[in-house]
């Protein structure tokens, strides 16, 4: 263990994966597999696990099948169909990629790098202000990987946990010859472990609702909304926000205890996923909507040798 004067890193061994974790004299513990795609895959305070765990590290590693707080990159949520189009670059996924996932209906979802042993870790240090991690996706490097985004680029994920707030700063570099589109997005799973779900609350700061078909994936037709604040009850959701209120902060809390996820201004769209047979809510901070591709919706492009940041945090107390 390397400790700060009040924080400290650790490295440590989990399902025969190797881990990081990060440490707060708050009792807040982030830990994180970069040997399974940079995933955070538990996040604890004293004896409460804060994370959905579902099928665990090692399914993770093997399936990409989300958990914890993983990335999704390079598309958040879903495409429309096996394949897309941006301009002159046109893509078909092959039948049985092991890169892709499949949603149930036969749509690719969640983009290429869940699991995936490609990050290095560059940095992992404790001082008295912070615990923090860094870690770098080569993309370019992974002829699998261009093959079916053909966008030269690399990923800086750089995560802090000070106090009782994890902080994530995603930048996305076009190290090609070619603009590289922005889509990626975070799919956290959260719960609380101590309350049944009837007795959560959620606050969510959103103002407009898309409207989606029957697959999931939103028309051009909207709907204005307002926020909410309340227990969740028995309510459900699989919803696609793209307005929210400025630098949104979506709560979920019950008893003695209330998470906080904060987006940054690059994140834009948020997604709520609180479903029936599974006791967690998700709060999906993305940089462009679901189904991105194919001319469907305005999306920022990074220009050659330039880059983009995306940062949200999640504070636990």
């Amino acid at each position: 263990m390397r400790a700060g004067a009040f924080h400290s890193v650790r490295e440590a061994e989990v399902e025969g994966l190797a881990v990081r974790e990060l440490i707060s004299p708050e009792g807040l513990v982030a830990r994180y597999s970069p040997q399974a795609g940079m995933v955070c895959f538990s996040l604890r305070r004293g004896d409460s696990e804060l994370l959905g765990q579902r099928g665990g590290l090692a399914h993770y590693a093997k399936t990409g099948a989300t958990m914890g707080i993983p990335l999704l990159h390079p598309w958040a949520n879903r495409l429309a169909r096996m394949g897309y189009r941006l301009g002159a670059v046109e893509v078909e996924i092959p039948e049985g990629s092991p890169l892709i996932h499949d949603d149930g209906q036969g749509l690719p979802i969640h983009g290429l790098v869940g699991g995936l042993d490609a990050w290095r870790v560059e940095s992992f240090e404790a001082d008295a202000g912070a615990a923090r991690l860094a870690a770098r996706l080569d993309f370019a490097a992974r002829a699998d990987l261009m093959a079916l985004f053909p966008y030269a680029h690399e990923l800086l994920m750089e995560v802090a946990l000070e106090g009782s707030t994890l902080a994530v700063r995603t930048t996305l570099r076009a190290t090609g010859e070619r603009a590289v589109p922005v889509a990626f997005g975070y799919h956290p799973y959260f719960q609380l472990p101590e309350l049944p779900r009837s007795e959560w609350e959620v606050v969510l700061p959103v103002r407009r609702r898309a409207q989606l078909d029957a697959r999931f994936l939103p028309s051009a037709q909207t709907q204005p909304v307002q926020p909410v604040q309340g227990r969740l009850g028995d309510r459900v959701y699989d919803d696609l926000f793209p307005e929210l209120e400025p630098r949104p902060t979506f709560v979920l809390a019950g008893g003695e205890r209330r998470i906080e996820v904060c987006f940054g201004d690059a994140y834009k769209v948020g997604v709520v996923y609180a479903p029936a047979n599974d006791d967690i809510v998700c709060f999906e901070p993305m940089t462009a909507p679901t189904n991105p591709f194919d001319g469907g919706s305005a999306l920022t492009w990074v220009e050659p040798g330039s880059a983009f940041t995306a940062d949200f945090s999640v504070t636990a107390t």
